[in-house]
C-alpha cells in the first residue's frame, strides 16, 4: 500500500474536509492548526491547558489562508514570549478522541496514515502510529498510588492497537454501506453515532462542543481490503469491507450472546463491492452486496476456563418471551430491510447436547417470533450442520452456493452507474442512468424522504440521460450467517455467499454472460484469499488465533498432515488466548468505548470482578449499561449445557422453512427440521470423585505426552515454516495445564 502523498488525485483534493494537522502549545494553550489538501483553507483550534478538570476548545470561526494563518502563529509567539514563547509539538492527520482516568485530559492523534484504498475516488486510509498527548502542563502526581493508577490505566488503553485493523476516511462514510451513502443525504455528527464507529465516546465531548466533525475522524474496526482481479480480459477493482459493532463488543467468552437490548456479541457487516477502474468524470458502474454475521441472539454465555478446553455453554430462559431476540432482529430490518434470512451452522446431532440445544432453543424463538409477523416478513430460517457436511470440502460449498443463490434471489444487490465527482458535503452523487418511466428493481424499505428526492432529481435530468444506461438495483434484506463463535465456519458461508454474489455483481455490470463463476477458476481462488484474510482477521479480534480454514486448505489440496498441525496450534493458541489474555483485552476495550470510566473514591477497573467491570462506570453502579455482561449461574458440568429453565426444550418444527423446499426441490438437505433432544442426557449432578480422578488422570497423562513429543519435534517444525511464536504459546499452554491438572485433583482430594 503507498503511503501518503501530496500528489494524490480525486475528490479527496476538495476544501471541504481538514486533512492535516499541526499542533503548537505554549504554556497555558494548545493550537492545531488544519488544513485542507489543497492549502486553500486554513483554521485554528485552541485548546485549554490551565484546567486539567474540563475540557475546553475553542474553534475559531475565521477561514485564514496560508499566509494569514503563519503571521497568527508568530503573534501568538510574539505575545507568550516571556513565558517560552510558542512551540510546534507534532504533526499529524486528525484527532481519534479526548480521555480523562483519574486527572486530566490526554489527546489521541493519528501521526502517521497509510493508504489502503479507494472507493469512486475517496481515500482510504489506515493508522501507522498514533501517540496520546497529556493537555495540562503539569499534573498533580502528589499522590503516589493516584499516579500509579493513572499510570496503569493510560498502559492498558494503549493496549488497544490502532494501527491494527483500524481504518477511515475524510471523505467517504467507511461506517456505511454503498447503498446508503448513495441513497440517504446524511452528514455531520449523524455518522459517530452508528455503531461501526469505534471512538465515538472518545470524540463525543469535543463534537458536543464545536457542533462539527472537521478536527477528528471516524475510526472503523474491522477488515479492509482492496485487490485488483480480472474476469474475460477486463479489469476490476474488489473490496471487502468488515464493520465490526461497538455495541456489546469483546472477546469470546466474556461476550456471547444477546443482551436486553437485542445487540450481539461479534456484531459483523460485511460489503463486498465491485466497480470498474475507469477515469475520473466518466460513468462507472459500481455494486455491493452486504451480508452479516453475529452470535446467536439467545442469552447464553461460557465462562473462561483454564482447566477445560471446552468451557460449559449456559442457556438461560430469563425472557421466555423472546423479547430481545425480538429486538435484534427489528434492527436488522431498520438496517436492511425484509427479508431476514438465518443460516444456522451449529450441529444438529452431539453424543453430548452442546450446540444441538442452542439450536434448538434458537428454532423456538424463532417460531415464537413469526407467530406475530406477517407472511411476506417472516424470519427465513435454515439449520444446516456443517460439520456434518464438512468432509469433502466442495461439497461444502457447493451446497452453501445454492443457499446463497436462494438468498440473492430474495435480497438483490446494490448496482448503480455514478460518477466520482462529489457534492458541496462531500458525499458521493447517485447520477443513476434511468429513465423517468423505469423504476428500479428494489425499492429499500426504510424509504426517506432523501430517497424520494433523488428519484424525482433523476426524472428531471432526463435530458442528459444515456439510452443504454441501465436502472439501478437495490439489496432489501440481508443474509445472517451464525455458528458457535461466528469465526471458522461462519466464514466459510460467507466466502461461498460472495462467490455467487461477485457472480450476480459481474453480471450485473456486463463483464460476464452468466451469474455463476466455476469453484475452480483463477478468480474463485483469489475470492478465496481475501476472505481468507478477512476470516483470520476476525477471528483474532475476537478468539485470540487466526481462523480455522480447514475447508479452504482441502480445496487448495494442502498436505492433510500440515493442515491438521496448523489447526492443532490454531485451537491452542486460541485457548490460551482465552484463558490468560482476553481478561485484560475485554478491560481495554471496555475503556476506550467508555463503558468503563474510571473515578476517583471509586474501585479501579482491575479491582472488580469479572461481572462487575461490565456495568460500573462513571454514571454509577445503578444506571443501566446496555453491554452489562447477564449474570448466570456457572455450571456444574464437564463441557455440558446448563439450561436455567422451568420446563424441557421442545422439538422444533418451524413452518416458513416449507416454501424454500417447494420452491427449490433439490434444496430439501438444506431445510433440516431440528431434532428433538431428551432432555434425560442432559447431566445437572456434579460426578463422582473416581469419575473426576480417572477424566483428569487420563486428560493428565495426555498433556504430558504431547509436552514431551512437542519437545522432540519442535526443531523440526520450525524447519518447516512454523513460527516461533506459536510454538512458544503452546509451550505456555500445555506447560499451565501439566502444573493445573494436578492441583486440581489434589483439591478434590
Amino acid at each position: 500500500m503507498a503511503g501518503e502523498s501530496g500528489s494524490d488525485a480525486g475528490p479527496d483534493s476538495s476544501p471541504c474536509y481538514l486533512q492535516k494537522f499541526r499542533l503548537y502549545e505554549t504554556r497555558s494553550n494548545f493550537y492545531m492548526i488544519g488544513r485542507d489538501k489543497n492549502r486553500t483553507l486554513w483554521m485554528v483550534l485552541k485548546i485549554d491547558r490551565l484546567d486539567p478538570s474540563e475540557l475546553t476548545v475553542i474553534e475559531d470561526s475565521t477561514a485564514y489562508s496560508e499566509i494569514e494563518c503563519f503571521d497568527l502563529l508568530r503573534r501568538i509567539h510574539e505575545g507568550n514570549r516571556s513565558s517560552g514563547g510558542l512551540k510546534f509539538v507534532t504533526a499529524c492527520y486528525g484527532i481519534v478522541g479526548f480521555i480523562k482516568f483519574l486527572g486530566s485530559y490526554s489527546m489521541m492523534l493519528i501521526t502517521k496514515r497509510k493508504k489502503i484504498g479507494a472507493i469512486c475516488g475517496h481515500t482510504v486510509y489506515a493508522i501507522s502510529k498514533s501517540e496520546m498527548i497529556p493537555i495540562s502542563k503539569s499534573p498533580n502526581q502528589s499522590n503516589m498510588a493516584y499516579s500509579k493508577n493513572e499510570k496503569r490505566y493510560k498502559k492498558l488503553l494503549l493496549t488497544v492497537d490502532l494501527t491494527k485493523d483500524f481504518f477511515f476516511s475524510y471523505t467517504y462514510n467507511v461506517m456505511h454501506s454503498l447503498q446508503r451513502n448513495l441513497c440517504r443525504n446524511e452528514t455531520g455528527e449523524v455518522h459517530y453515532e452508528t455503531m461501526f464507529v469505534w471512538n465515538e465516546f472518545l470524540t463525543r465531548g469535543i463534537r458536543n462542543t464545536l457542533k462539527n466533525t472537521l478536527w477528528t475522524v471516524a475510526l472503523v474496526y474491522g477488515f479492509f481490503k482492496q485487490v485488483k482481479l480480472s474476469v474475460s480480459g477486463r479489469d476490476f477493482c474488489l473490496t471487502l469491507i468488515s464493520r465490526r459493532s461497538r455495541h456489546y463488543a469483546g472477546t469470546r467468552y466474556m461476550k456471547r450472546g444477546v443482551n436486553e437490548k437485542g445487540r450481539v456479541a461479534n456484531d459483523v457487516e460485511t460489503e463486498q463491492i465491485v466497480f470498474e477502474d475507469v477515469h475520473e468524470g466518466c460513468p462507472t458502474q459500481i455494486s455491493s452486496v452486504v451480508q452479516n454475521r453475529g452470535s446467536i441472539p439467545l442469552f447464553w454465555s461460557q465462562e473462561t476456563s483454564r482447566l477445560n478446553l471446552k468451557p460449559d455453554i449456559i442457556l438461560s430462559k430469563k425472557d421466555p418471551n423472546y423479547e430481545a431476540t425480538r429486538l435484534h432482529f427489528e434492527d436488522l430490518v431498520r438496517r436492511y430491510g425484509n427479508p431476514i434470512i438465518i443460516l444456522n451452522l451449529i450441529k444438529r446431532f452431539e453424543k453430548k447436547p452442546r450446540e444441538s440445544i442452542l439450536r434448538a432453543e434458537f428454532a423456538n424463538a424463532i417460531r415464537f417470533i413469526n407467530k406475530s409477523l406477517s407472511k411476506e416478513n417472516r424470519l427465513r430460517f435454515l439449520h444446516w450442520d456443517l460439520n456434518r457436511h464438512s468432509r469433502k470440502a466442495t461439497n461444502v460449498l457447493t451446497l452453501l452456493g445454492r443457499v446463497a443463490d436462494y438468498a440473492l434471489n430474495l435480497t438483490g444487490i446494490f448496482y448503480c452507474q455514478v460518477t466520482s465527482n462529489r457534492r458541496q458535503d462531500g458525499l458521493l452523487t447517485l447520477s443513476c442512468l434511468v429513465k423517468s418511466d423505469e423504476c428500479p428493481a428494489k425499492i429499500p424499505s426504510e424509504k426517506s424522504d432523501d430517497f424520494e428526492k433523488w428519484e424525482t432529481d433523476v426524472a428531471n435530468d432526463n435530458e442528459s440521460i444515456s439510452e443504454n444506461a441501465k436502472p439501478p438495483m437495490f439489496q432489501t434484506g440481508v443474509l445472517r450467517t451464525n455458528c458457535i463463535d461466528c469465526l471458522d465456519r461462519t466464514n466459510v458461508a460467507q466466502y461461498a455467499y460472495g462467490l455467487v454474489a461477485l457472480g450476480h455483481q459481474l453480471h450485473a455490470m456486463g463483464f460476464t454472460e452468466s451469474q455463476t463463476i466455476d469453484q475452480n477458476s483463477p478468480l474463485a481462488e483469489d475470492l478465496m484469499s481475501v476472505y481468507e484474510a478477512m476470516g483470520d482477521t476476525l477471528a483474532l479480534q475476537y478468539g485470540g488465533s487466526a481462523a480455522h480454514n480447514k475447508i479452504f486448505c482441502q480445496r487448495r489440496g494442502q498436505w492433510k498432515a500440515a493442515t491438521q498441525s496448523q489447526e492443532f496450534f490454531r485451537t491452542l493458541q486460541r485457548y490460551y488466548s482465552n484463558a490468560y489474555m482476553d481478561a485484560e483485552k475485554q478491560s481495554a476495550i471496555n475503556l476506550f468505548l467508555g463503558h468503563f470510566q474510571p473515578q476517583q473514591g471509586k474501585p479501579a477497573l482491575w479491582e472488580l470482578d469479572s461481572v462487575q467491570h461490565y456495568s460500573i462506570g462513571r454514571n454509577g453502579p445503578n444506571r443501566y449499561n446496555e453491554n452489562a455482561r447477564p449474570s448466570f449461574k456457572r455450571s456444574l458440568s464437564d463441557g455440558n449445557i446448563v439450561c436455567d429453565m422451568d420446563s424441557p426444550l421442545a422439538p422444533s418444527n418451524i413452518g416458513h422453512r416449507q416454501p424454500l423446499c417447494e420452491n427449490r426441490g433439490t434444496f430439501n438437505g438444506l431445510s433440516e427440521s431440528t431434532p428433538e433432544i431428551p432432555t434425560s442426557e442432559i447431566s445437572y449432578s456434579r460426578c463422582s470423585f473416581s469419575e473426576i480422578w480417572r477424566t483428569n488422570f487420563l486428560k493428565l497423562m495426555v498433556f504430558v505426552m504431547m509436552k514431551m513429543v512437542m519437545n522432540v519435534i519442535a526443531p523440526i517444525l520450525i524447519w518447516t515454516g512454523l513460527r516461533h511464536q506459536e510454538i512458544h504459546v503452546m509451550m505456555i499452554y500445555l506447560t499451565d495445564l501439566q502444573q493445573a491438572y494436578p492441583q486440581k485433583i489434589l483439591a478434590l482430594n
